[in-house]
């Protein structure tokens, strides 16, 4: 039995309604701390306000709540409710209508809470968890009502836990990255210390956390007069070099393809490298380009055209119809087709000759130009001109002078290295081997000339009677400078969907980009520098409701500056083992940050580039394995131990979903002395999150809820021993409780299985070790193992709820668990469209696999037949791996299997007009087993059926595919006359199966289609 009293958090938490604010937070952007600056692998603000919060108070219902809070708890949502439903209260507006229902049953006299009546903790519990479910919404982040009722929470939850009163509870988190966790331990009213061994990310939580609180309003009207100030003398110093159209038009973004030459036999074109030639595609207007070959000129030209009604025509003489335009690029996977002879340069003379020009982006085509006009809205499109060409020839002309000329301890355009080939930079090959080569001529321009204005507006703030606020302004004009530099980069994409400048970090890595678009940054429309400032003007008017101010400093988790027994939560989102690399990316930002910051904010900026050598990740580039990891979290998981209080709550966010990820952080937390007490998933992404389908992805990020393992004074921490056969009675049924819980929340497959291991990891985390009976200790991997069996045969009857499981083969078994860990709840897996790729790299973009089946890690895949008692290495026909991963095969690909080349070239297309009508619909069976149609010369649905398969779901398969096939007769007579539908297990599969496969699938389709066959067949 516990002797301290558990949290909201060890008990209870609302995770269905928390995660949809989380989900919906995503597509939030104005006054969001996402918008001040970019970093990678954020946690929703939702998330983390939730959790702080029931991390933080007691559970009114445990026996060992201080009666002090249940009588302040019960007070202030008392308080709650009436103002909720007072006449006229804005309050009332905020509550969801469930809620709001409940505040009214709660505000009337004669229901108001007894804190002395045990029967009504129950209700505080459920009113508090109630409370937490709507404050996660954003619209209330900010609402008088809640951030007041919230901190009285928690000032009155950590002085009846001891705490010193007057004082606040102090959250640390040192991995704070993005600083979504100490911005909501503020908001809630703790106490926030943020770390992190990253300068970039201690800045960003220096404005978040100290600037924004202590400046307010101040700070959002000085950073809007200065940016101001920096963008009226950018325009004076850079019209020249982005001049407006004779007609007064403005070009906001410059369309640029890097160019090869032809390695074509007596060709030596010039190829334009682009990946498409749409320039605007969407569903009321497409337009793009079409190229004219010149074999002659040794070059290709271009011709704009646009779609009216339903014919495509040229831009500029609409009587002239373009026939069925192709808009495929010139690139594919690397590799570059020549529009003049058609022959394609290899990718590996594409990288050579790229390479020769430091990626060749000062010398790419520029082949479209888009514009705003006056008084008339949308975009639009030109081809360039001279004006176009003799700017940018004018600005590498000024840049030259400018970089001669300067001088200071820093080179004016940053020529720090960017990393080795890796999972985050893959430039190296390309020539890319300094930052500034990332930028053109005429960026470099723009960009050094804001960094010059934003360090003369230092200048005139020296005199400052307030220096802290002339620090935090020239911080903010520093990060709008940063949001600059990922718009105004070679490697930043014109969105033809959007019909917008989109920056480098479409996802968390700096992969080559064919075509680029250079945003003018001084245009006055998306992506300039006005609307930068506009960004981060928002989040300082947005976040400076915060009541006090937080502390942040550069530390390396693993050797902590805090003292021993000093915190009361320790709340993190550590490194996901070999995820990100933050530092790596962080450097495109640092190297900017160095040349605008102010000297006096307390943060180095003085190295080359950001730590390396200590920054706790995988990376093989730099000697970094598994076991240098493990090492690193496990220090960093002791010194959170050490400095938090005995009675103090650990909170570690992880969404890894690779096995290893987790057996990794999961035994850094059990070696560095932590006791799991629980676990939750709160989803965190969009339900149109677009993923491969059939690909395992973890869509919720699991908080780990944990406490320090503090034996009693009369035992040694090494005596604390647990007994494995204790540990494994004890599982089966905790997992039993568990997971239909998670089921009623909306929590299936991957996202179960992960959330699975806080209950699991309770009883086995408890011990400082557990030992056989032999005295052989048990490892956390042995007993991971273990925890995998008990999910998948809990997951199995959960499926199979009316069933008896061990009557199903393990093929049977296999497929269903299969589908299950790759469901995902209410987000359909059916659609796999996807917008424009973010970037586009010759090793990635194009090398997704397109085919079918289920794909897991084949490690938890291994996982999940051991627990079924099935083995990977007899089911070749059913599963196929390699290397690291595993596909369960889709149905089609079982055929030749399935009926066998003899039968299969029995079977033929059902003949005439109605054959041809179903025909698309049909699997083509004939195109699967490799057969000519020729070979067929008897009619399968009146004369043969497939032999029965071996197992129930081999039978399930074969019907499906005769289904599929449009073979009626064929089904009937192998369901009736051959008898494959009298097994009762055959129709109980089947159903199952149809809940499991993801809407859209084919094999979906097909199953049902069988099973609509059912009753008229009288099963």
């Amino acid at each position: 039995m516990t002797q301290y009293p558990k949290r909201l958090i060890e008990v209870d938490l609302p995770i269905k309604r928390i995660s949809a604010h989380a989900r919906r937070e995503k597509s939030i952007r104005h006054g969001h701390i996402s918008t001040l600056h970019i970093w990678w692998a954020r946690r929703p603000l939702a998330a983390c306000r939730a959790v702080i919060c029931a991390a933080l108070w007691p559970d009114p219902v445990d026996e060992n709540c201080p009666q002090s809070f249940r009588d302040l708890a019960t007070e202030y949502i008392n308080n709650f409710a009436k103002k909720a439903i007072a006449i006229n209260s804005d309050l009332s507006k905020n509550c969801s209508t469930e809620i709001w229902n409940k505040w009214q049953v709660l505000a009337k006299p004669e229901n108001q809470l007894n804190s002395h009546n045990p029967q009504h903790w129950n209700i505080l519990r459920n009113s508090l968890l109630d409370f937490i479910s709507d404050f996660a919404n954003w619209d209330n982040s900010t609402q008088p009502d809640y951030l007041e009722t919230s901190r009285n929470l928690t000032q009155a939850a950590h002085e009846a836990l001891g705490g010193i009163p007057g004082t606040k509870p102090l959250v640390v988190d040192p991995f704070a990255g993005g600083g979504s966790i100490p911005l909501e331990a503020l908001r809630v009213g703790a106490d926030a210390f943020a770390s992190d061994i990253n300068p970039v990310a201690v800045l960003l939580n220096k404005v978040v956390l100290e600037y924004i609180p202590k400046y307010g309003q101040t700070l959002a009207d000085e950073v809007r007069k200065w940016g101001q100030w920096v963008k009226e003398e950018a325009e004076k110093e850079l019209a020249q070099f982005y001049p407006k159209d004779p007609d007064g038009s403005t070009p906001i973004a410059y369309l640029w393809a890097r160019t090869i030459i032809c390695e074509g036999p007596g060709c030596g074109a010039e190829v334009p490298l682009m990946r498409s030639l749409y320039l605007c595609k969407k569903s009321n207007r497409n337009i793009g380009l079409r190229i004219i070959p010149k074999p002659e000129e040794k070059k290709v030209d271009f011709e704009i055209i646009e779609k009216h009604k339903n014919k495509w025509v040229v831009a500029d003489n609409p009587e002239i119809e373009v026939k069925n335009p192709s808009f495929d690029g010139t690139v594919k996977r690397g590799s570059a087709t020549c529009p003049c002879c058609g022959y394609t340069t290899p990718v590996a003379s594409v990288r050579i000759q790229l390479k020769a020009r430091q990626g060749g982006a000062n010398d790419a085509r520029l082949f479209c130009v888009v514009t705003n006009k006056v008084k008339i809205q949308g975009r639009f499109y030109r081809l360039p001109n001279e004006q176009d060409l003799e700017a940018v020839k004018n600005a590498s002309i000024e840049l030259k002078k400018r970089v001669n000329q300067h001088t200071g301890e820093l080179s004016l355009i940053p020529d720090e290295p960017t990393p080795p080939q890796g999972r985050s930079f893959r430039l190296e090959s390309y020539g890319i081997d300094k930052f500034g080569d990332l930028f053109t001529y005429r960026q470099a321009l723009a960009l050094t000339t804001l960094v010059k204005l934003v360090k003369d507006v230092e200048k005139k703030l020296a005199d400052s009677q307030d220096k802290g606020l002339a620090d935090a302004v020239q911080t903010c004009l520093s990060l709008a400078i940063d949001r600059q530099t990922d718009k105004l980069s070679s490697l930043g994409r014109w969105d033809v969907s959007r019909e917008n400048p989109q920056g480098i970090f479409g996802r968390q890595a700096i992969p080559m980009l064919w075509d680029f678009s250079e945003v003018n940054p001084i245009s006055g429309s998306a992506g300039d520098l006005k609307t930068a400032l506009e960004w981060i003007i928002d989040v300082c008017k947005s976040n400076y409701s915060l009541n006090n101010t937080g502390q942040t400093q550069q530390a390396n988790a693993a050797s902590h500056p805090l003292p021993n027994d000093f915190i009361q939560g320790l709340i993190t989102d550590p490194p996901y083992y070999d995820s990100i690399e933050y530092s790596d990316l962080s450097d495109f930002f640092y190297v900017w940050l160095k040349r605008t910051l102010p000297k006096t904010i307390g943060i180095p900026f003085e190295d080359e580039l950001t730590p390396k050598e200590e920054e706790c990740i995988v990376d093989p580039n730099r000697g970094k394995d598994k076991a240098y990891f493990e090492r690193q979290m496990r220090k960093a998981m002791a010194e959170g131990c050490r400095i938090l209080s005995p009675e103090g709550i650990g909170l570690i966010v992880f969404a890894h979903k690779s096995t290893s990820g987790w057996e990794v952080q999961l035994q850094a937390m059990v070696d560095a002395g932590w006791t799991i007490t629980g676990s939750w998933p709160i989803d965190t992404e969009l339900n149109n999150r677009m993923n491969a389908m059939g690909t395992a992805a973890l869509a919720s990020s699991v908080h780990i809820i944990c406490r320090p393992r503090t034996p009693n004074s009369h035992t040694p921490h090494s005596a604390l021993i647990g007994d494995w056969r204790d540990v494994l009675q004890e599982l089966p049924q905790r997992i039993h409780e568990w997971m239909p819980r998670l089921a009623s929340e909306g929590v299936v497959g991957a996202d179960a299985i992960f959330a699975c291991l806080g209950p699991a990891l309770e009883i086995f985390s408890r011990y400082s070790s557990v030992e056989k009976a032999s005295g052989e200790l048990v490892t956390l991997k042995e007993y991971l193992e273990y925890v995998w069996a008990a999910v998948s045969k809990e997951a199995l009857s959960m499926i199979f709820s009316n069933a008896d499981t061990t009557s199903f083969e393990e093929d049977a078994r296999l497929t269903a668990m299969w589908l299950w860990t790759l469901s995902t709840g209410n987000i359909d897996n059916s659609d796999t469209s996807e917008t424009e790729t973010d970037d586009e790299d010759d090793e990635t973009s194009s090398k997704t696999s397109k085919t079918g089946g289920y794909t897991l890690e084949f490690d938890a895949a291994r996982k999940i037949a051991q627990g079924l008692g099935a083995h990977l290495e007899q089911l070749t026909r059913l599963v196929e791996v390699k290397g690291s991963t595993a596909r369960l095969l889709p149905v089609s690909e079982r055929t030749q299997y399935l009926f066998g080349k003899e039968e299969a070239q029995t079977p033929s297309k059902t003949k005439g007009k109605k054959g041809k009508k179903k025909e698309a619909e049909q699997l083509n069976l004939f195109a699967v087993l490799g057969i000519t149609e020729e070979e067929d010369n008897t009619d399968w649905g009146e004369k043969t059926v497939p032999q029965m398969g071996n197992t129930t779901l081999d039978r399930i398969h074969q019907s499906m595919i005769l289904f599929a096939a449009g073979r009626s007769e064929a089904l009937k007579r192998f369901l009736v006359e051959e008898g494959a539908g009298n097994d009762q297990r055959f129709w109980e599969l089947a159903q199952a199966l149809s809940a499991l496969y993801p809407t859209g699938t084919d094999e979906k389709r097909w199953v049902d289609g069988v099973l609509a066959r059912k009753k008229g067949l009288g099963f």
